[in-house]
């Protein structure tokens, strides 16, 4: 069976969206306007890279990364290089600059995470994230927390009335700049 991690860039109040400067956000590239760059920061990214073993993506991540991530081939040669599933109910096909398979359900993300293989890392993917919280699909969080408080914007978490999910604290490291790494495995 695989594993499902999330992985977001995430504001102390919550907030993932637009953290590498997407447009329609008042806030959007947070993660570079308002914190210094340090590069100690993101070296759980380039693990996430080694050690996934295929990206689930939502349509709206598939459909900004498609263009972009194919071209970035020393930052994202891991990504470049492993199976892609983008899930969505609306998305006709695939974008042949960076293919993927869709899928058309949280059953059909179930059925995936039944297979071998390595973990299923989902980047980005604010609704997905939360619809597979709310499964109890996700095995592990890997979280970068900035020390900023945004306000309004699409949130990590899920607002559903829901039982206590209970997480174990398995990482943390807090750097110079503030930002917090924090790895959560769901306990179950």
């Amino acid at each position: 069976m695989r594993q499902i991690i999330v992985t977001a860039f995430v504001s102390l109040d919550g907030v993932m969206e637009a953290p590498g400067g997407e447009p329609g956000y008042r806030n959007s590239g947070w993660t570079f306007k308002d914190v210094e760059f340090l590069p100690e920061a993101y070296e759980i990214k380039g693990r996430e890279q080694e050690e996934a073993g295929a990206l689930l993506l939502g349509r709206t991540s598939y459909e900004a990364f498609a263009p972009v991530w194919p071209t970035m081939t020393e930052e994202f040669a891991g990504y470049n290089a492993k199976p892609r599933y983008v899930v969505s109910t609306t998305l006709k096909e695939d974008d042949e600059r960076w293919p993927a398979t869709i899928l058309r359900s949280i059953d059909e993300v179930a059925a995936l995470k039944e297979t071998d293989g390595g973990p299923l890392s989902v980047q980005g993917s604010a609704t997905l994230g939360k619809s597979l919280a709310d499964a109890g699909l996700v095995d592990r969080y890997h979280l970068l927390v900035f020390p900023l408080l945004l306000g309004a914007g699409k949130r990590l978490f899920s607002d559903a009335d829901q039982d206590a999910v209970k997480l174990d604290l398995v990482e943390h490291e807090v750097y110079g700049n503030g930002i917090q790494k924090q790895v959560f495995d769901v306990v179950r």
